[in-house]
């Protein structure tokens, strides 16, 4: 009976204490929490893998960061033609989001709930500036944003190993992109 009880106490111990160790693991970064969560998941055996996984955090993480710099930008910049960008951005990119996170919710894929730290940081670094000041730093911003984009989703889109809706949604979304990046490109132009 001894024994049973010291057995019973140590695995009740050692359960306390890896509870206590994954705590101390979780991040504040709402996109290293969505990666570990994934991980997890497809070790597990009731997640995506890899491929999916990194593009549906990406994905969502900037399609977040172009949402929240589309809303400083219709407030701070001095061009209308910023200002009307940021009002796409704002209101393609919400569109996409909340088409992804339906998918995301389907195939047990975990999204980050807010903005990466790094992105966040981007936001605040914009939150500061205003005018033709903002208009140069946005504009260079999307231009360089939206070439990662489209690479990014021409990837998932020619992808085998993404999950086939995430796979389409891609495929899906990457003329949206295409036409974002002809208009910052056209706005780029008209601002030098």
């Amino acid at each position: 009976m001894k024994k049973v009880s010291i057995m019973l106490l140590l695995a009740v111990s050692t359960l306390s204490f890896q509870a206590c160790n994954d705590k101390k693991q979780e991040s504040a970064d709402s996109v290293e929490n969505a990666d570990s969560t994934n991980e997890a998941k497809e070790e597990a055996g009731t997640g995506q893998g890899d491929d999916t996984n990194e593009f549906a955090v990406k994905a969502a993480n900037g399609g977040m960061l172009e949402v929240e710099l589309g809303r400083l930008a219709q407030e701070k910049a001095a061009s209308q033609d910023v200002k009307d960008f940021g009002a796409m951005m704002v209101k393609d990119h919400s569109k996409a989001n909340e088409e992804f996170k339906s998918i995301a919710a389907t195939h047990n894929i975990t999204l980050p709930s807010t903005l990466g730290t790094e992105e966040q940081e981007h936001v605040n670094e914009m939150a500061k500036l205003s005018g033709a000041e903002f208009d140069k730093k946005y504009v260079s911003m999307m231009v360089n944003d939206h070439k990662k984009d489209i690479d990014l989703f021409k990837k998932a889109a020619d992808d085998d190993d993404t999950n086939p809706a995430v796979k389409e949604f891609a495929r899906k979304t990457l003329p949206t992109l295409q036409a974002h990046m002809d208009r910052i490109n056209a706005i780029d132009k008209a601002m030098q």
